[in-house]
């Protein structure tokens, strides 16, 4: 079973960074990519187990899009460690 991963950052050249070293990783499976947090909650509905997430991006920022995706409104929540 692969671990999925989603990866957010505003910069593209480190979100394809991320995948390459991900990719070539057995057990791992990137399943979507985000240019900031208001993007999360379309790329969340692909349930990941992990989100790879930057803190400082224009528009949402990482730590607010953490809450609203394990806040208990959120409507598909991951755990998080902050």
């Amino acid at each position: 079973m692969s671990t999925r991963i989603l990866i957010v950052d505003d910069q593209a050249v480190v979100r394809s960074g991320f995948r390459v070293l991900l990719e070539d990783e057995p057990g791992f499976e990137i399943v979507g990519e985000a240019k900031d947090g208001r993007e999360i909650a379309l790329v969340a509905r692909r349930h990941p187990d992990v989100v790879l997430m930057d803190i400082r991006m224009p528009g949402m920022d990482g730590l607010e899009a953490t809450r609203r995706l394990a806040g208990p409104d959120a409507e598909h929540p991951v755990a998080a460690t902050v």
